[in-house]
């Protein structure tokens, strides 16, 4: 079997991801990156995607989202403070990418992506010529650039959500979160596998986590732009999943696809509040241990192919 994870985008909620593979990890006797053979991650499922393909276990992984998380997403100051934040939000980046830029550094070091001992898929998209941008390792003969990238700039390009984050500049390009188009990779990882990679359909599995899905309507709460505007980014993240999972189990097959994303109520938690990290972390674990038996017997029995990178 060729065995496919595949890690959603969502901001501080990749705590949720983090925490369900910390605890199936702690199931297996062999890292957690050795029983996949293609990772794919968008956004804060890039950091994940990366983390485990350079070596690190799911366990330092949920530790970076702990322990940076508050800093990478510290708004400080009182109510006026408050309020200034948020009418300036409409005019500039909420966020420096600084804190993250050093928190990645501290957990990446001068790592590269062809350091991955896992093939990775993580999706951006380039401002400079308008196209979109996966970033992957040098798992076919055709690529030969990205694998020289720095894992900081890969994982800096596929968090760079506007709005949240300022612009990337990587290798002269622009570039932006992958999750403006694949906030789901999954069906972006089963094509790879399928096409550039020639694995029979019938031999693939997919384990696809999600960021928690919010239960709510979308249609609600009026037609005028504000509060179009408000709801837009839902509405794009809810119709890109949907599409990707189609995708993929149209050329797979549902059975042949686990998908893990709980639904939680309206407003539990966002993309920028760091205040839900320790349910967040909960939840993870939570779901593992419901999970497990299912993920013992579509992936943990045995390891992935090794992987070698082409030449």
């Amino acid at each position: 079997m060729f065995k496919i994870l595949s890690l959603d985008g969502g901001g501080i909620k990749g705590v949720f991801e983090a925490s369900f593979l910390n605890a199936v990890q702690k199931a297996t006797s062999a890292p957690l990156a050795s029983y996949f053979d293609l990772i794919a991650g968008t956004s804060t499922g890039g950091i994940i995607a990366i983390g485990l393909g350079l070596g690190l276990g799911a366990a330092d992984l949920l530790e970076f989202y702990k322990s940076h998380g508050p800093q990478i997403f510290n708004r400080s100051g009182g109510r006026l403070v408050g309020w200034w934040h948020w009418l300036s939000d409409k005019m500039k980046n909420r966020y420096s990418a600084e804190r993250l830029r050093a928190a990645l550094e501290e957990t990446f070091k001068e790592k590269k992506l062809g350091d991955a001992t896992t093939r990775l898929l993580i999706p951006a998209f380039n401002l400079s010529a308008g196209e979109i941008h996966i970033f992957k390792t040098r798992h076919h003969p055709r690529l030969q650039m990205d694998y020289k990238v720095r894992a900081v700039d890969v994982a800096l390009a596929t968090t760079a959500a506007p709005s949240y984050f300022p612009i990337h500049r990587s290798e002269e390009m622009l570039l932006i979160d992958g999750g403006i188009w694949a906030n789901n990779p999954t069906g972006l990882a089963v094509v790879e596998a399928m096409t550039i990679l020639e694995v029979p359909r019938a031999n693939i599995q997919v384990l696809s986590i999600g960021c928690t899905q919010e239960v709510s309507d979308l249609s609600g709460g009026g037609s005028g732009e504000l509060q179009w505007a408000r709801r837009a980014l839902n509405c794009a993240f809810a119709g890109q999943s949907f599409g990707s999972m189609g995708t993929a189990a149209m050329l797979v097959g549902h059975e042949r696809i686990l998908r893990i994303n709980p639904p939680v109520p309206k407003g539990k938690f966002s993309l920028d509040s760091t205040k839900g990290i320790d349910q967040l972390e909960a939840l993870g674990t939570f779901e593992a241990r419901k999970a497990l038996p299912e993920l013992n017997r579509r992936f943990l029995g045995e390891g992935a192919e090794p992987f070698v990178a082409s030449k």
